[in-house]
């Protein structure tokens, strides 16, 4: 992911691949402070599937806190 601000509004998401065709629930939309923290509170294996997105960038959740 490029750098950016804590503040930058970003979508965390949860990918789905155990669903046919794979399915994207958006958990939150806000700043990236705020989304690591939510992401942070989830299981593990809920983490394995997070995703944050920016406006032109798209990163694991687990790669960017390198987990």
């Amino acid at each position: 992911m490029r750098s950016t601000s804590d503040q930058v509004s970003v979508r965390l998401y949860h990918l789905d691949g155990e669903a046919e065709g794979g399915a994207a629930s958006t958990l939150f939309y806000g700043p990236l402070s705020e989304a690591l923290r939510l992401a942070e509170l989830e299981p593990a294996e809920v983490q394995e599937g997070l995703f944050i997105a920016t406006d032109n960038d798209v990163v694991a959740y687990l790669d960017l806190i390198g987990g």
